[in-house]
């Protein structure tokens, strides 16, 4: 998916419910304009044929435009911290092992990445670990060679004596993970306070949304996203996506009082 794509899927989720429930219809010349010249519109277009997003039509010919379930999970970077933290254990740890050979790379680090970017946790070796189902995993990994020597997930449980919080210790670096919510708080907390009144401020503020995104991504594409039972004692996440989710319904209000006011 495209970064600009990704973009707007972003502040559809944040500010969308509120910044384009004024339609297309009855909305000023002006923001006409800036919505043709952005190519709002042909972004709105494509997305729908994705079925990232979908519009209704009020009784009164008003057009609004929403997320789909799909649309909101790519916004979220493919994972919703929600979901996973609530969901149940069922007390089994899925292995992938692999060691594809040097003359593959390419693929080896791709396969790296794609864990790394899926919470997976780095073992020892070529052994990552989750608690997580691997469905998903399944048919990605069925593209790479199907050789027991290069290739193999695993459902264990452990036996001998090691407890999850040791597993969860030696598979992620959560003093790392919580630096990094650190760091998007101290972003999340230099939103733009003022009311937005006029181009400049939402441009601002957009610089803003920008910075906010990229940080949070710094820090949850390197969460495991865990079950409750497993996660470890000081974890920051969950605080993290809070104070998140309480400042951006502050600035979809600020987006919304300025589309208003223009």
């Amino acid at each position: 998916m495209q970064a600009k794509t990704k973009e707007l899927l972003y502040l559809l989720l944040w500010t969308g419910e509120m910044l384009y429930r004024p339609t297309f219809r009855n909305v000023t010349e002006s923001f006409e304009g800036w919505a043709y010249r952005k190519g709002l519109l042909r972004q709105s277009e494509r997305l729908e044929r994705q079925q990232l997003l979908e519009q209704t039509v009020t009784a009164s010919g008003d057009r609004l435009h929403r997320l789909t379930a799909m649309g909101r999970l790519q916004a979220l970077g493919g994972r919703d911290p929600e979901a996973c933290w609530k969901k149940r254990w069922d007390g089994r740890w899925r292995l992938v092992l692999f060691d594809v050979p040097e003359a593959r790379s390419a693929t080896r680090n791709r396969l790296r990445r794609y864990l790394q970017r899926r919470g997976f946790g780095y073992l020892q070796h070529s052994a990552w670990i989750t608690p997580h189902p691997v469905d998903k995993e399944r048919a990605l990994l069925a593209e790479l060679p199907a050789e027991v020597g290069s290739l193999l997930l695993l459902e264990a449980e452990p036996c001998a004596g090691e407890s999850e919080a040791e597993i969860v210790a030696a598979a992620w670096d959560f003093g790392d993970l919580n630096r990094r919510y650190s760091t998007h708080q101290e972003i999340l907390i230099r939103r733009p306070k003022h009311d937005i009144a006029s181009e400049a401020d939402a441009r601002n503020l957009s610089r803003w949304l920008g910075q906010e995104r990229s940080a949070w991504q710094e820090a949850v594409c390197r969460d495991p996203l865990l079950p409750e039972a497993l996660l470890p004692e000081g974890y920051s996440g969950r605080n993290a996506w809070r104070d998140r989710q309480a400042v951006m319904v502050i600035a979809g209000e600020q987006m919304r009082n300025f589309n208003a006011n223009w």
